[in-house]
């Protein structure tokens, strides 16, 4: 029965970190087209631009996605409950994220050079369509890691 009791625990885990990872590409799309090319155009236009250095003013944005994330661990560590795991679905999107933008599509690290999966391709190809506008208004193209239908379509072959 405790093990039965275990196993479900798990389970719920899990797919809170697996509700709260899919959840962050949402709030990710919103924040970016609707916040980043918004109100806060001036941290994210850096991004926008040619990089000067390591770092880019839109490179705050990594911080402020991170305060929830390590606030829910901290407040749910103790108990192991939902925020823990919550938490944790926030900061695995947050490497994800890392391991896909900044490392895959902009080459900030000079790892994971080559598309080979359809999938890839066209993700790459899609947020570089984004880039293709250097301004507020007028770009399309706001997902990070999940890519929509037609430009899957239009990019993912060879």
């Amino acid at each position: 029965m405790l093990e039965c009791f275990y196993k479900t625990l798990i389970m719920i885990n899990a797919l809170v970190l697996l509700f709260f990872f899919v959840l962050m590409e949402g709030v990710a799309w919103f924040t970016h087209k609707y916040i980043m090319h918004g109100i806060l155009w001036v941290w994210h236009e850096s991004h926008h631009k040619p990089r000067k250095g390591t770092l880019e003013l839109n490179d705050l944005f990594g911080f402020m996605f991170a305060i929830p994330s390590v606030w829910l661990i901290v407040v749910g560590a103790e108990s192991f409950d939902w925020r823990f795991f919550a938490g944790l679905g926030i900061a695995l999107y947050g490497v994800a994220y890392f391991l896909v933008h900044d490392v895959f599509v902009h080459q900030r690290i000079k790892w994971l050079t080559r598309a080979r999966l359809g999938y890839f391709k066209a993700m790459r190809q899609t947020h570089h369509l984004h880039h293709a506008v250097h301004t507020k208004e007028g770009a399309q193209a706001f997902g990070f890691l999940f890519v929509k239908r037609k430009f899957l379509k239009e990019y993912s072959h060879d």
